[in-house]
């Protein structure tokens, strides 16, 4: 990526984090509707006791208890977000229920680095980080070869509902520093994986895809 291209991320991340800084309060009390799609994709990552899993962009932790109830006392889930306010929450969760494999830190998507290779990572409503390459290769590179990708996330209306896309950009736009690539949001991780599959949730406004990584730096 050029020097414009880093300079439009950058931004796309400080109006990321302004959004988030004014909802981080509430946040919590919206996403009721969206809770089962969160139970579906954790139960797509197959995960399973003393595995590693990476929650990206975990936002005030809401995946933390399912995610640290599939790996158990002897996996790890690690974590991390770029907005101070939501990790605060996550932090205080985490705090709460006495979780000592649970490992958050704030960084932004594209500087993650983990201690390990992990064998599954959840991209729960993380619009920003899906639409930038940067993000992705930093991300995936943190994975085991054939380690579990689910992702899900909103999406325009099928073109016969298209009247309604203007909410649904409205609704990204509340959210997201990136708003738009609305029509197809996976187009840049779907080819980094083998086996991509993806569905329609919300009849038709979201969607919930995974796959596995099809090539990953094991020898670190």
């Amino acid at each position: 990526m050029d020097g414009i291209g880093h300079g439009r991320e950058a931004r796309v991340r400080a109006l990321s984090r302004e959004k988030y800084r004014r909802r981080a309060a509430r946040y919590d009390a919206t996403c009721g509707p969206t809770w089962p799609i969160r139970e579906r994709a954790v139960a797509l990552l197959g995960l399973a006791p003393g595995m590693r899993v990476l929650d990206v962009g975990c936002g005030t932790g809401l995946s933390l208890p399912l995610l640290r109830a599939a790996v158990g006392e002897a996996g790890r889930v690690y974590a991390f977000d770029h907005s101070p306010h939501m990790l605060a929450q996550a932090r205080a969760l985490a705090e709460r229920a006495g979780w000592r494999n649970v490992h958050l830190s704030e960084q932004p998507a594209h500087c993650c680095a983990l201690p390990e290779p992990v064998d599954a990572l959840l991209f729960h409503y993380t619009h920003d980080i899906l639409r930038s390459d940067a993000a992705l290769d930093a991300l995936l590179v943190q994975a085991r070869r054939g380690a579990r990708v689910v992702v899900a996330g909103i999406k325009y209306f099928p073109r016969w509902l298209a009247p309604l896309n203007a909410w649904v950009y409205l609704k990204n736009v509340g959210y997201n520093g990136a708003p738009g690539g609305l029509r197809t949001p996976w187009d840049r991780i779907a080819p980094r994986l083998s086996g991509w599959h993806w569905e329609p949730t919300q009849f038709g406004m979201g969607y919930l895809g995974h796959g596995r990584v099809a090539l990953a730096a094991d020898s670190r």
